[in-house]
């Protein structure tokens, strides 16, 4: 059992999240009433997750998409406001990690997203204070045969745009919505890049810098940061931990 505003240091320091300039508050976002014993995770701060996590009579919710995002109502009415209530009632806490969470070199999105893929030497680059990571694969395959792979790891299938002829091997990825980093990436020498999302001029930036580009889902690439946070956590402090997945086709 542990404070929650000892656990929130413990998440920031650990994060590092005073380094991040991000799109939302990072850290405690609704403080509960009581210690934490029992902590769920998801990837977003749905209500089917929260109604998911209260059923297991979580104590705190740990988030990589919370809520107030830049630019947002920051009003807590409509399903907003529902969600808020829903959490209120049962007097559990609410923490979200967003851009330190995909970072960090150990437990983030795109470190645990490398290990899921089996990439080799997957390490940070200085792109985006180390969102974007480069690496290998065990053995250089043609893009279909990539593809195929990661759906198969992902369990859900990819859109692939088919920019280089010939074997891939080395590799850049960014979880999530990293699309816009396709040209920097490029630079890199990379054979292929993966990230989350697509847009409509990412198929033109692959073809024309003559990489690869697959699109494996915003949420499915951004799964595994937080159950590591959350494993993490539970063997720091004796937590209880239990990751609920809550199904996104996006």
């Amino acid at each position: 059992m542990i404070e929650i505003r000892a656990l929130v240091a413990y998440c920031d320091e650990l994060l590092g999240t005073a380094a991040f300039t991000d799109y939302m508050p990072n850290g405690l976002q609704v403080e509960g009433e009581r210690p934490i014993q029992r902590l769920v995770t998801g990837v977003t701060a749905s209500a089917a997750l929260l109604e998911a996590a209260l059923a297991l009579q979580a104590d705190a919710i740990v988030v990589h998409h919370g809520w107030f995002w830049n630019n947002e109502n920051p009003c807590l009415v409509g399903i907003k406001g529902q969600r808020a209530r829903t959490l209120l009632r049962a007097g559990a806490s609410l923490i979200a990690y967003h851009l330190p969470l995909d970072a960090h070199s150990l437990l983030g999105n795109n470190a645990m997203l490398g290990q899921q893929l089996g990439f080799c030497d997957g390490e940070p680059t200085a792109l985006g204070k180390g969102l974007v990571w480069v690496g290998r694969l065990a053995l250089p395959v043609l893009p279909i045969t990539f593809a195929n792979q990661v759906s198969l790891q992902l369990g859900r299938p990819v859109t692939l745009v088919d920019g280089k002829q010939g074997m891939l091997e080395r590799i850049a990825w960014c979880s999530g919505g990293g699309q816009g980093h396709l040209e920097q990436a490029a630079a890199l020498g990379v054979d292929a890049f993966l990230s989350g999302e697509i847009s409509e001029q990412t198929t033109h930036q692959a073809r024309e810098h003559g990489i690869c580009y697959l699109a494996a889902g915003h949420h499915a690439t951004e799964r595994y940061g937080v159950q590591a946070l959350g494993a993490h956590l539970a063997e720091q402090f004796g937590l209880w931990h239990q990751f609920v997945e809550i199904d996104n086709p996006a």
